[in-house]
């Protein structure tokens, strides 16, 4: 009896030790092939993660990381498709940046589309690449709005997609993440499995918010990279406009018989909405003129040039300022916008003669005359107002001529008022009390120092001698 009981007993304990052999093989086979699965999955990571990088390492267009982004996703998760979605310019609408060939549509579509495309695909295909989604419409639209990230393997969430789900066109299971980089939401990547794929798993979700959160990165690099190329574009183009600008300044100021002139233009930015001239109006006279357009920068910089084009082509042989600044007015007038205006001084200076000084004025700064006899400084003010808000017939009516008399060692300062304006680093203004003619350059530079200044400044001095 008992051989009998314990030869049962063995023959029980040795089946027991091989179901347990057979069942932890079974589990080390399942193990490794997790583990091989793993291995797969890091090293498609992995290699998405590299082409990003290495997409940096050379100008990538935007079409190119959009699709490296899509299809990598798709790739590393083994889905039917994916789709990019980034936002416009107003923020408040999605657009359609890469769709991948086989991904189900992701947005509702209308029934007389889904008709065309069972006969004509590239219909659906086409209705896609053009569909903005607007925000909060539809799934991707909310997922955008709320900055989420969602997977979705039962499409209650999703109304709109779910009533194509028995379809060819339907969607099985769906990921969707807004790319998020500080306060920045710049889209939404999707990844979706058609009706009869498999779910996501949550390990396959984990992944995709990896994938998303480093997409949204490359993005947003993508833009600042973008935007920096396109500053350095544009800084280039304005130094080319400002070496253009250099070129209708006056370099230095002719020698005028029994006079000493020099002038001198500082943008505040890389190109200048301030003018002065030195215009030969015959054999006997010369025309000098500052002005100042309304505006800085590129915009200015162009309405000057025109001005100095149109007032080039006046002041020959023409002896009158006042006449002078009356015609540029009437023809500057119709190509100024309404919100843009000139202030202009010019005078003619009469060297062969008496050495005689007439000065017009067109709403700009008063000239400065400086008298070295009784040491004073006067303001000089003939009536006059800016070009390019008036047809003619009241700027003709305000517009006269002063004549202004120089004695030895006298001096006119013509300005802008960048000069007065100017501001040192306590805030305060340069002031038309400290514009004095001797080393009034300097003198300026020194109370400016470091302070960037909001406005050009342009000088002109006419010394008799």
């Amino acid at each position: 009896m008992w051989p009998i009981v314990l030869c049962g007993l063995l023959l029980v304990s040795v089946a027991g030790w091989i179901y347990t052999a057979v069942l932890f093989r079974r589990r080390i086979r399942l193990l490794e092939r997790s583990k091989e699965e793993i291995q797969v999955e890091e090293t498609l990571v992995f290699d998405f993660l590299h082409g990003l990088g290495e997409a940096f390492r050379e100008t990538i267009r935007p079409h190119d990381l959009h699709r490296l982004i899509v299809e990598g996703a798709t790739r590393v998760l083994d889905a039917h498709g994916g789709a990019l979605y980034l936002s416009d310019r107003t923020g408040a609408k999605l657009m359609p940046a890469f769709i991948s060939k086989g991904c189900p549509p992701l947005v509702d579509v209308p029934p007389e589309i889904l008709e065309q495309s069972a006969v004509t695909p590239v219909a659906l295909e086409s209705y896609l690449r053009l569909h903005a989604i607007p925000l909060g419409e539809g799934i991707i639209g909310r997922i955008w709005q709320m900055g989420q990230t969602v997977c979705l393997n039962e499409l209650s969430e999703a109304p709109e997609l779910a009533k194509l789900r028995g379809s060819s066109f339907g969607v099985g299971s769906l990921m969707v993440s807004a790319l998020l980089y500080g306060k920045q939401n710049m889209g939404v990547l999707a990844l979706a499995n058609g009706a009869r794929g498999t779910p996501f798993s949550q390990s396959d979700f984990v992944v995709f918010k990896s994938i998303a959160e480093q997409s949204a990165f490359a993005l947003y690099d993508a833009i600042i990279y973008s935007e920096a190329n396109e500053k350095k574009r544009l800084d280039h183009d304005l130094e080319i406009a400002r070496d253009i600008q250099r070129i209708l300044l006056p370099a230095e100021a002719p020698a005028v018989n029994g006079f000493e002139i020099n002038g001198i233009n500082v943008p505040a930015r890389q190109v200048s909405g301030d003018y002065f001239d030195y215009i030969k109006v015959d054999d006997e006279r010369l025309g000098i003129a500052i002005a100042d357009v309304s505006g800085k920068g590129v915009p200015a910089s162009l309405i000057m040039a025109i001005c100095r084009s149109v007032l080039r082509s006046q002041a020959t042989q023409n002896p009158s300022p006042a006449d002078v600044l009356q015609k540029v007015n009437r023809q500057l007038y119709p190509d100024i916008k309404e919100d843009m205006f000139i202030s202009m001084a010019y005078l003619v200076l009469d060297h062969a003669r008496n050495g005689s000084i007439t000065l017009s004025r067109a709403g700009h700064d008063a000239p400065l005359l400086y008298k070295r006899a009784s040491q004073s400084v006067t303001p000089l003010k003939p009536p006059g107002m800016v070009l390019g808000i008036d047809s003619g017939s009241v700027f003709d009516r305000l517009t006269g001529e002063v004549a202004v008399p120089l004695e030895r060692d006298d001096c006119l300062v013509l300005y802008t008022d960048g000069v007065t304006e100017a501001l040192n680093t306590e805030g305060d203004e340069f002031g038309l009390e400290r514009t004095i003619v001797n080393r009034l350059i300097d003198d300026l530079r020194n109370f400016v120092g470091a302070q960037p200044q909001n406005d050009d400044i342009t000088v002109i001095a006419i010394r008799k001698t």
